[in-house]
C-alpha cells in the first residue's frame, strides 16, 4: 500500500483547504513531519485513517467529538481525499464526517449526514466512479489493505508511546494488544464456548442431582419416623457417589417400613376383637335400660289419665246437651231471619211516607196505585209537546247559524270590493318591478365585461412592482459580480506577472544531470536559478485563473438573470396600463376600480335575479283578482238564499210556541213540567210497594214464633230460650269430642303397656348403666380407628416408597451418560482455560497461540535490534511463570556483554524507544505477512527520539533508511529539532491564527 495525495479540507485544526504530495516526501524514502505542539501533526496521521476507515484512532474517537475544525467557514464543508495505491489499484477515496451546514432557506443550520465516494483509476478510462455506500467502501478497502483500523493504527500509524507500554506491561496487557492484532478471537470464542458447554453439562448434572436429592426428600417424608432414623446423605449436587448414597438409603427406608406395616396389621385385629365385644355389651344394658324407664313412663301416665277422669265426664255431658240442642236451631235461625225481614220493611216504609205529601202518608197501597195511574196517563199526553220544544229550539240554533253566515259574507265582499280598487295599482307596480330587473341584467352583463380586464391589470401591477424590487436586487448583485470578477482577474494577473519573473527557478528544478536544458539546450547546468521568496508555482497561477473565470462565470450569469427579470417587468407594466398606454396607473388606484366595478356589478346582479319573482307575484295577482271577483259574486246569492229561508223558520216557530204554551201549564217548559210528573209517579209506586212489603214482613214473623215454640217443647227445654243458650257451634262440638276421644284413647295405650311383662321384670332389676357401656365402646372404637389409620400410613407409605424409590432408579440410569458428557467437556474446558492439571504451564488456549505470535514478532524485531544496538541485544519470548500468574506472553532482552537475559522493564528510556521501534517493525512484518502479504510502502513512526544520544540517533536513522532497499518511505512524526538536520524532506505543519496549514520542504 502506497500514500500518494492527501486533501484536507477543515478537519481538525486545519481551516482550509491543505494538500499533502506523498509521492514528492515518499521520494527520498525518509521524510519529516514536524511542527510546533499543537500544530496538528497527528491530525494528518487521523485524516490518512479517517479516510480509509471513516474514523480516527483511539481515543480521539470519543462520542460527541467533532471532527470539523473551529477555524473553517460555516459555508466550507469538512471532508478528506486521499489518493493511494493498494493491491495493485489506484483508487480515490473522499469521506465527509456528519457536519452542520447552513440552511439554504432561513437562518440556522440543519445537520448534514455522512458522506463516502470511491473512485477507480485506469489508464483507457481515466478516474471513474465505484461506490457512494460507506459499507461498501469500507469493505472494500478493509479486504484490500487485509488490516482492521487498530491493526492499521498499530502497523503503518506506529505509536511509539504503545510499544514502550507493552514492553513494560505484564501478560495480561500484552495480550490484550495482540489479540486485537491478530484476531484471535477464535481461540477465545474456543475457550467460552468450551466454559458454556461445561456450564451446561454442569448444569444438567447439578439439575439431575438436584432432581435426585428432591426424590430423596420425597422419600425421606413418606418414610416419615423410619426416615428420621436413617442416616442422612452428606453428598450435595454435582458430588460423586450421591446418586449411590440416595438408592442406599432409600432400600432402608423402603425395608423399616415394610417391618412396621406388618406390625399394624396385628394391631388392628386385637382392635376388632375387642371392639366387638363392647358393641354386644352396650347393646345389652341400652335395652335394659329402654324397658325400665317404658314401665316408669307407664306408671306415670296411668296417674295422670285418672286425674283428667272428672273433667272428662264434664265434657261428655256438656256434648249430649249441645245435641239435643242442635234440633231446635233450625227453628231460632227461621225466626231471626223473620224478624230482620220485618225491621228493614219498617225502615222502608218509614223513608218512602216521608217523600209524599202530608195528605197522602197515612192512605193505604190501594189508594196511592190509584193516584199513580192517574199521573202516569199524564205523563203520556206530553209526548207530543216535548218533540214541539225541541223543534223550536232547533229553529234557534239555525236562525244563530244563518246570521254568523251573514255576516261573514259581509265581510268579504268588504274585503273584496277594497282589494279590487286598488288592482290598478298594483299590476303597474309589479309590471314596473319586471322592465328595472330586466335592464339591470343588461347592466351586469356590461359590468362584467370590464371587471375581468380590470383584475388582470390589478394583477399584472402588483407582479410590475414586485419585480421592481427584483431588477434593483439583479442591478446589485451584476454590479457585486463585475466588481468580484475585477478584482480576480486583477490577482490573476499579479500572481502571472510575479511567477514569470521567478520562472527560471521553475525551469531549474526540471533540470536534470547530464540531459541537455529545454531552453538553451545545455547538458551542463553550472548555477541553476533557485526560488526566490514569495515565489509563485504554476498551481497557484492556475487556482488564481479558475477563480478569474469562476467569477466571469458568475458575472455573466447575473447579467442574464438581470435580463430576464427586466423582460418580465415590462410585460407586467404593459398589462397594468391596459389599453391605455400612456396611463400608468398604481396598485392603489386599480384596487378602488376593481371595487367600484366589483360593488356595481353585484348590485345589478341582485336586481337582475328579481326578474322570475317579479313576474310570478304579477301572474298570482291575476289569479286573485279573478278570484275575488267570483267570491263577492257567489256572496250576494248567498244573502238572497238566507232571506228566504229566515221567513219560513219565523212561521213555522210561532206554530210552535202555541202548542208548547198549552202543554206545559205553570212550569217554565213541557220538559219540567213532564220531569215533576215523573217524580210524583216515582214516589207513588214506591210507597204502595212499601206498604204491602211491611204486612208480608209481619205475617211470616208470627209464624216463625209458633214453629220456634213447638220445637223446643219437643227437645226437652222449658222455653225457646233456654235452648238458645245451651247451643254450640260446630268447633266447639268438635272440640269436646276430641277431648273425649284423646282421654279413651290414652286409657287404652296404658292398659296395654300395662300388659307387658319383660317391661315389669325390667323394673324389677337393678338400674341400668349406659354411660359405662358407653365410654368403653368409644374406647375400643376409637382403639380401632387408630389401628386402621396406622395400617393405611404404613401400607401407603410402603407403595410411595417403592414408586419413589423406582423413580429414583430411572434419575440415577439417566444421569450416567450426562455426567460422562460433563467429565469429558470439563476436562477440554480446564486445559484450554488453564485450570487443569494437564496444563503445566496454566497458559489459556487464546494465549499461547498469541505466544506463537509473540515468538514471530520478538525474532523479526531482533534483526532490527541488534543493528540498532550494535549487536548487543536480542529479544526472546518467555513462557516462564512470574509469581502466581499464568505463563505464555512474557518477553525478555538479552544483553550480549553481559550475557544475562533480563525482563524489557528494566530498560532506559533510550534503549526502550529503540527496543520499542523494533518492536513495531518486527509487528509490522509479521501482521503483514497475517493480512496475506499486503505490502506495506509507506510508514509512520509517531514521536520518541528525543530520548536518543547521537550515536544512538544515527544507528537508527540508518535502521530506518535501509527500509528504503525495499522501495519504502518512513515518516517521521517528532518536534526535535536536530532532525530537521538529519532529514531534508520534511512536511511543516504550521500553527496560524486563522488555522494550522502546511509547506513542503524537499530537497
Amino acid at each position: 500500500m502506497r500514500l500518494h495525495r492527501l486533501s484536507i479540507t477543515a478537519f481538525g485544526p486545519f481551516g482550509a483547504t491543505q494538500e499533502v504530495d506523498f509521492d514528492a516526501l515518499s521520494s527520498a524514502g525518509l521524510f519529516l513531519l514536524h511542527g510546533p505542539t499543537g500544530a496538528g501533526k497527528t491530525s494528518v496521521l487521523d485524516a490518512v485513517c479517517f479516510a480509509l476507515y471513516g474514523a480516527v484512532p483511539g481515543a480521539r474517537q470519543s462520542p460527541g467529538a467533532s471532527l470539523r475544525s473551529d477555524h473553517a467557514p460555516v459555508d466550507l464543508p469538512t471532508e478528506v481525499q486521499l489518493e493511494l495505491t493498494v493491491g495493485g489499484r489506484r483508487l480515490e477515496v473522499t469521506r465527509s464526517p456528519a457536519q452542520p451546514r447552513p440552511k439554504k432557506r432561513g437562518d440556522g443550520f440543519t445537520m448534514e449526514k455522512a458522506q463516502s465516494r470511491l473512485r477507480g483509476y485506469d489508464p483507457e478510462r481515466g478516474w471513474h466512479a465505484l461506490s457512494k455506500s460507506h459499507q461498501e467502501i469500507g469493505e472494500e478497502l478493509t479486504q484490500l489493505i487485509g488490516m482492521s483500523r487498530d491493526q492499521f493504527c498499530q502497523v503503518v500509524l506506529l505509536p511509539q508511546g504503545d510499544f514502550a507500554r507493552f514492553l513494560r506491561s505484564d501478560a495480561e496487557a500484552r495480550g490484550k494488544l495482540l489479540g486485537r492484532l491478530f484476531d484471535t478471537r477464535r481461540f477465545a470464542a474456543v475457550e467460552e464456548r468450551l466454559a458454556e458447554l461445561r456450564r451446561g453439562a454442569e448444569a444438567r448434572v447439578t439439575a439431575a442431582d438436584e432432581r435426585i436429592l428432591a426424590l430423596a426428600q420425597r422419600i425421606a417424608q413418606a418414610a416419615g419416623p423410619a426416615g428420621a432414623e436413617a442416616t442422612p446423605i452428606a453428598a450435595r449436587p454435582g458430588e460423586p457417589g450421591l446418586a449411590e448414597a440416595v438408592l442406599e438409603w432409600a432400600a432402608i427406608a423402603r425395608s423399616t417400613a415394610r417391618e412396621r406395616l406388618g406390625i399394624a396389621h396385628r394391631v388392628v385385629a386385637w382392635a376388632e376383637g375387642r371392639q366387638r365385644e363392647a358393641r354386644h355389651a352396650l347393646d345389652a344394658v341400652r335395652e335394659l335400660a329402654r324397658l325400665q324407664q317404658r314401665y316408669e313412663e307407664t306408671r306415670l301416665r296411668s296417674a295422670a289419665l285418672e286425674e283428667r277422669r272428672p273433667e272428662h265426664d264434664r265434657c261428655q255431658k256438656e256434648l249430649e246437651r249441645a245435641r239435643k240442642a242442635d234440633r231446635v236451631a233450625p227453628a231460632l235461625e227461621l225466626r231471626e231471619e223473620a224478624e230482620r225481614a220485618y225491621r228493614a220493611a219498617s225502615d222502608g216504609l218509614g223513608r218512602a211516607r216521608a217523600l209524599l205529601s202530608p195528605e197522602l202518608r197515612d192512605v193505604g197501597a190501594d189508594r196511592l196505585a190509584e193516584l199513580e195511574r192517574k199521573f202516569q196517563q199524564e205523563l203520556y199526553a206530553l209526548d207530543a209537546a216535548r218533540e214541539a220544544e225541541e223543534r223550536s229550539a232547533r229553529i234557534d240554533g239555525e236562525r244563530v247559524r244563518l246570521n254568523r253566515e251573514a255576516q261573514a259574507d259581509d265581510e268579504l265582499i268588504r274585503e273584496a270590493d277594497a282589494w279590487l280598487a286598488d288592482w290598478d295599482t298594483t299590476r303597474a307596480a309589479l309590471k314596473g318591478r319586471i322592465d328595472a330587473s330586466q335592464e339591470a341584467a343588461t347592466r351586469a352583463e356590461q359590468l362584467a365585461g370590464l371587471l375581468a380586464p380590470a383584475r388582470r391589470r390589478l394583477d399584472a401591477a402588483g407582479r410590475r412592482d414586485a419585480l421592481a424590487t427584483d431588477v434593483q436586487q439583479a442591478e446589485e448583485r451584476l454590479t457585486g459580480a463585475r466588481e468580484h470578477e475585477l478584482d480576480a482577474r486583477k490577482a490573476w494577473l499579479d500572481l502571472r506577472e510575479r511567477r514569470l519573473r521567478g520562472i527560471a527557478a521553475e525551469l531549474a528544478a526540471g533540470l536534470v544531470a547530464g540531459e541537455p536544458c529545454t531552453v538553451c539546450g545545455s547538458a551542463d547546468h553550472p548555477v541553476p536559478a533557485s526560488p526566490g521568496d514569495g515565489h509563485v508555482d504554476r498551481a497557484t497561477e492556475e487556482r488564481a485563473l479558475a477563480a478569474q473565470q469562476s467569477a466571469e462565470e458568475a458575472r455573466a450569469r447575473a447579467e442574464q438573470q438581470l435580463g430576464l427579470v427586466r423582460e418580465r417587468h415590462t410585460a407586467a407594466e404593459t398589462e397594468a396600463r391596459g389599453d391605455d398606454a400612456s396611463a400608468s396607473s398604481t396598485v392603489a388606484e386599480l384596487g378602488e376600480l376593481v371595487d367600484r366595478l366589483t360593488g356595481e356589478h353585484a348590485e345589478a346582479h341582485r336586481l337582475a335575479a328579481a326578474t322570475n319573482p317579479a313576474r310570478e307575484a304579477l301572474t298570482a295577482a291575476e289569479r286573485e283578482h279573478t278570484e275575488r271577483l267570483e267570491q263577492r259574486q257567489e256572496a250576494h246569492g248567498r244573502m238572497s238564499a238566507r232571506t228566504a229561508a229566515r221567513e219560513a223558520l219565523d212561521g213555522e216557530q210561532a206554530r210552535l210556541e202555541e202548542q208548547i204554551a198549552a202543554a206545559r201549564g205553570e212550569s217554565p217548559s213541557v220538559a219540567a213540567h213532564a220531569e215533576r210528573l215523573t217524580r210524583r209517579v216515582a214516589r207513588l209506586a214506591d210507597a204502595a210497594e212499601a206498604v204491602r212489603t211491611e204486612q208480608d214482613a209481619a205475617q211470616r214473623r208470627k209464624e216463625a214464633d209458633d214453629r220456634l215454640s213447638d220445637a223446643a217443647f219437643r227437645a226437652g227445654f222449658d222455653t225457646p230460650e233456654a235452648a238458645a243458650a245451651t247451643l254450640l257451634d260446630a268447633a266447639a262440638q268438635r272440640d269436646l269430642q276430641h277431648r273425649i276421644d284423646t282421654w279413651q284413647a290414652e286409657a287404652a295405650a296404658v292398659a296395654d303397656r300395662r300388659a307387658e311383662r319383660d317391661a315389669r321384670e325390667a323394673a324389677e332389676q337393678p338400674a341400668a348403666q349406659p354411660s359405662a357401656a358407653q365410654g368403653e365402646f368409644e374406647t375400643a372404637e376409637w382403639l380401632l380407628r387408630e389401628a386402621s389409620s396406622a395400617l393405611a400410613a404404613a401400607d401407603e407409605r410402603c407403595g410411595e416408597l417403592t414408586r419413589l424409590s423406582r423413580q429414583a432408579a430411572d434419575e440415577v440410569r439417566r444421569l450416567g451418560p450426562v455426567r460422562q458428557e460433563y467429565e469429558r467437556i470439563a476436562r477440554l474446558a480446564g486445559l484450554a482455560a488453564g485450570t487443569s492439571a494437564d496444563n503445566e504451564r496454566k497458559m489459556r488456549l487464546e494465549a499461547y497461540v498469541l505466544a506463537a505470535r509473540l515468538e514471530q514478532v520478538a525474532a523479526a524485531a531482533t534483526a532490527r535490534l541488534q543493528r540498532m544496538s550494535s549487536g548487543r541485544y536480542t529479544l526472546v519470548h518467555s513462557d516462564a511463570r512470574t509469581g502466581g500468574r499464568r505463563a505464555g506472553l512474557g518477553l525478555h532482552v538479552v544483553d550480549a556483554w553481559t550475557g544475562s537475559e533480563r525482563d524489557t522493564a528494566t530498560l532506559s528510556g533510550g534503549e526502550t524507544f529503540f527496543a520499542s521501534l523494533a518492536l513495531a517493525l518486527g509487528l509490522a512484518d509479521v501482521v503483514t505477512e497475517e493480512a496475506g502479504g499486503v505490502r506495506l510502502d509507506t510508514l509512520f513512526i509517531d514521536e520518541g527520539f528525543g530520548s536518543l544520544d547521537d550515536q544512538t540517533l544515527d544507528e537508527v536513522l540508518d535502521v530506518l533508511d535501509s527500509l528504503r532497499e525495499r522501495d519504502r518511505s518512513v515518516g517521521i512524526v517528532s518536534h526535535v529539532a536536530d532532525l530537521r538536520r538529519r532529514i531534508p524532506v520534511r512536511l511543516e505543519v504550521v500553527k496560524e491564527r486563522q488555522g494550522s496549514s502546511v509547506r513542503h520542504r524537499l530537497a
